[in-house]
Protein backbone atom coordinates (compact mmCIF):
# COMPACT_ATOMS: atom_id res chain seq x y z
CA UNK A 1 0.00 0.00 0.00
CA UNK A 2 1.61 3.33 -1.33
CA UNK A 3 -0.57 6.45 1.14
CA UNK A 4 0.12 10.02 0.87
CA UNK A 5 3.26 11.74 3.13
CA UNK A 6 1.79 12.57 6.43
CA UNK A 7 4.67 14.76 6.81
CA UNK A 8 3.37 18.24 8.26
CA UNK A 9 -0.23 17.28 8.45
CA UNK A 10 -1.98 17.71 11.66
CA UNK A 11 -2.19 15.05 14.71
CA UNK A 12 -5.82 14.06 13.52
CA UNK A 13 -5.17 13.85 10.17
CA UNK A 14 -1.86 11.22 10.85
CA UNK A 15 -4.53 9.81 13.14
CA UNK A 16 -6.76 8.95 10.84
CA UNK A 17 -4.39 7.58 7.80
CA UNK A 18 -3.11 5.40 10.55
CA UNK A 19 -6.44 4.13 10.95
CA UNK A 20 -6.83 3.80 7.55
CA UNK A 21 -3.67 1.80 6.87
CA UNK A 22 -4.69 -0.76 9.78
CA UNK A 23 -8.08 -1.16 8.49
CA UNK A 24 -6.54 -2.26 5.22
CA UNK A 25 -3.32 -4.41 6.41
CA UNK A 26 -5.17 -5.85 9.72
CA UNK A 27 -8.66 -7.11 8.34
CA UNK A 28 -8.24 -9.96 6.55
CA UNK A 29 -9.79 -9.66 2.32
CA UNK A 30 -9.82 -6.14 2.46
CA UNK A 31 -8.09 -4.85 -0.98
CA UNK A 32 -8.71 -1.20 -0.43
CA UNK A 33 -10.31 1.53 1.65
CA UNK A 34 -11.39 4.78 0.91
CA UNK A 35 -13.52 8.32 2.55
CA UNK A 36 -14.90 10.89 0.53
CA UNK A 37 -16.65 13.71 1.91
CA UNK A 38 -20.14 14.81 1.45
CA UNK A 39 -19.72 16.39 -1.98
CA UNK A 40 -18.30 13.24 -3.28
CA UNK A 41 -14.59 14.54 -3.33
CA UNK A 42 -11.66 11.54 -1.60
CA UNK A 43 -9.87 12.81 1.23
CA UNK A 44 -8.79 9.34 2.44
CA UNK A 45 -7.55 6.04 0.26
CA UNK A 46 -5.13 3.35 0.37
CA UNK A 47 -4.30 4.14 -2.82
CA UNK A 48 -5.11 0.52 -4.85
CA UNK A 49 -3.83 1.97 -7.88
CA UNK A 50 -0.38 1.17 -6.46
CA UNK A 51 -0.97 -2.52 -6.00
CA UNK A 52 0.48 -5.12 -7.87
CA UNK A 53 -1.61 -6.58 -10.33
CA UNK A 54 -2.20 -10.29 -9.74
CA UNK A 55 -3.02 -13.09 -12.30
CA UNK A 56 -4.55 -12.46 -15.62
CA UNK A 57 -4.16 -9.17 -15.66
CA UNK A 58 -6.13 -8.27 -12.81
CA UNK A 59 -5.75 -5.69 -10.26
CA UNK A 60 -6.69 -5.55 -6.14
CA UNK A 61 -8.33 -2.12 -6.88
CA UNK A 62 -11.66 -1.15 -9.38
CA UNK A 63 -9.67 -0.25 -12.50
CA UNK A 64 -6.55 0.11 -9.90
CA UNK A 65 -7.27 3.12 -9.61
CA UNK A 66 -7.98 4.76 -5.94
CA UNK A 67 -9.93 7.84 -7.79
CA UNK A 68 -12.74 5.31 -9.20
CA UNK A 69 -13.45 3.47 -5.70
CA UNK A 70 -14.19 6.94 -4.34
CA UNK A 71 -16.10 7.61 -6.95
CA UNK A 72 -18.30 4.06 -6.80
CA UNK A 73 -18.62 5.27 -2.69
CA UNK A 74 -19.94 8.21 -3.56
CA UNK A 75 -22.51 6.57 -6.51
CA UNK A 76 -23.72 4.30 -3.85
CA UNK A 77 -23.66 6.56 -1.03
CA UNK A 78 -25.99 8.85 -2.97
CA UNK A 79 -28.15 6.13 -4.81
CA UNK A 80 -29.17 4.45 -1.23
CA UNK A 81 -29.97 8.18 0.75
CA UNK A 82 -32.17 8.91 -2.48
CA UNK A 83 -33.74 5.80 -1.98
CA UNK A 84 -33.84 5.95 1.86
CA UNK A 85 -35.85 8.88 1.29
CA UNK A 86 -38.64 7.84 -1.27
CA UNK A 87 -39.40 5.20 1.47
CA UNK A 88 -39.20 7.19 4.50
CA UNK A 89 -36.62 4.70 5.81
CA UNK A 90 -34.79 7.76 7.61
CA UNK A 91 -30.77 7.48 7.80
CA UNK A 92 -28.42 4.80 5.85
CA UNK A 93 -25.91 3.41 8.10
CA UNK A 94 -24.33 0.59 5.39
CA UNK A 95 -24.55 -0.71 2.44
CA UNK A 96 -23.20 -3.68 1.24
CA UNK A 97 -23.07 -5.03 -2.35
CA UNK A 98 -22.37 -8.55 -3.33
CA UNK A 99 -20.49 -9.44 -6.62
CA UNK A 100 -19.11 -12.82 -7.85
CA UNK A 101 -15.61 -11.35 -7.68
CA UNK A 102 -15.29 -8.90 -4.41
CA UNK A 103 -17.76 -6.74 -2.28
CA UNK A 104 -17.74 -3.33 -1.69
CA UNK A 105 -19.38 -1.86 1.87
CA UNK A 106 -20.32 1.54 2.11
CA UNK A 107 -20.41 3.00 5.96
CA UNK A 108 -21.83 6.70 6.89
CA UNK A 109 -19.49 8.54 8.85
CA UNK A 110 -20.79 12.11 9.50
CA UNK A 111 -22.02 14.66 7.79
CA UNK A 112 -22.77 12.45 4.91
CA UNK A 113 -18.99 11.76 4.72
CA UNK A 114 -18.44 8.01 3.74
CA UNK A 115 -16.04 4.85 4.38
CA UNK A 116 -16.23 2.72 1.49
CA UNK A 117 -14.31 -0.80 1.52
CA UNK A 118 -13.60 -3.02 -1.34
CA UNK A 119 -12.74 -6.75 -0.19
CA UNK A 120 -12.72 -10.20 -1.94
CA UNK A 121 -15.79 -12.02 -2.47
CA UNK A 122 -15.08 -14.52 0.38
CA UNK A 123 -14.57 -12.22 3.29
CA UNK A 124 -16.57 -12.22 6.43
CA UNK A 125 -18.92 -9.73 6.16
CA UNK A 126 -19.17 -8.95 9.66
CA UNK A 127 -16.09 -8.90 10.34
CA UNK A 128 -15.60 -5.91 7.87
CA UNK A 129 -18.27 -4.28 9.12
CA UNK A 130 -16.95 -4.65 12.43
CA UNK A 131 -14.14 -2.76 12.14
CA UNK A 132 -15.61 -0.40 9.49
CA UNK A 133 -17.92 0.81 13.07
CA UNK A 134 -14.71 1.28 14.86
CA UNK A 135 -13.05 2.99 12.26
CA UNK A 136 -16.46 5.35 12.08
CA UNK A 137 -16.56 5.36 15.90
CA UNK A 138 -13.14 6.72 15.87
CA UNK A 139 -13.20 8.88 12.69
CA UNK A 140 -16.78 10.34 13.11
CA UNK A 141 -15.77 13.14 16.09
CA UNK A 142 -12.58 14.30 14.33
CA UNK A 143 -13.76 14.53 10.51
CA UNK A 144 -14.19 18.47 11.14
CA UNK A 145 -14.62 20.95 8.37
CA UNK A 146 -10.50 21.86 8.71
CA UNK A 147 -9.72 18.36 8.92
CA UNK A 148 -11.81 17.71 6.05
CA UNK A 149 -10.15 20.78 4.27
CA UNK A 150 -6.37 19.52 5.46
CA UNK A 151 -7.33 16.15 4.05
CA UNK A 152 -8.82 17.53 0.72
CA UNK A 153 -5.38 19.38 0.23
CA UNK A 154 -3.51 16.11 0.80
CA UNK A 155 -5.05 14.56 -1.58
CA UNK A 156 -4.69 17.26 -4.28
CA UNK A 157 -1.08 18.09 -3.55
CA UNK A 158 0.08 14.05 -4.48
CA UNK A 159 -2.21 13.48 -7.51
Amino acid sequence: MTAPSTFGLSTEARNLHWLLSNLVEEVPGVHSVTVVSSDGLMLLSSDPGHQVAQGAGRQDGPRGSSADLATIVSGIGSLTVGAAKLMDGGGVKQTMVAMDEGSVFVMSISDGSLLGVHATPDCDMSVIAYHMALFVGRAGHVLTPELRSELRKSMESTQ
